[in-house]
């Protein structure tokens, strides 16, 4: 159970906004992101800085996802203070690989979230996935 009321404001938000992307509602997936948003995704490119770039990104996701989308939150830790925030979770999603195999994938997702006029909005998100032996 969340400490204060922004941690459960911040669970929501990044509850909300992986239920978009299972939606594929890209409009929802962008609401709560700042315009100078900086992005380390598993998937080229590397990274991403800006709202389009990040928009951009999603069309990589969805190519490769299957339907319905998995984006799923396997749990999440948050650190909540007067006007930053950070959010580390374990997620899965699934997809099809070129060679036309389906997968199952486990990452990892850390958020950096700022509080602007009252309102929590992620400037930093870093996709992961383990490093293979």
């Amino acid at each position: 159970m969340p400490d204060t009321a922004d941690e459960a404001a911040i669970r929501s938000l990044v509850e909300t906004w992986a239920a978009a992307v299972r939606r594929r509602d890209l409009e929802a997936v962008m609401r709560h992101h700042t315009p100078d948003l900086l992005m380390f995704d598993v998937p080229p490119p590397f990274e991403s800085r800006g709202l389009e770039a990040y928009r951009e990104s999603w069309k990589v996701f969805y190519h490769w996802a299957r339907d319905p989308v998995r984006f799923d939150i396997r749990s999440m830790d948050v650190v909540a203070g007067a006007d930053v925030a950070v959010v580390m979770c374990a997620m899965q999603c699934a997809g099809t690989e070129t060679s036309g195999k389906d997968i199952d994938l486990d990452f990892r997702l850390t958020l950096g979230l700022r509080k602007i006029d009252g309102q929590w909005a992620i400037f930093h998100e870093h996709h992961s996935i383990p490093a293979e032996s």
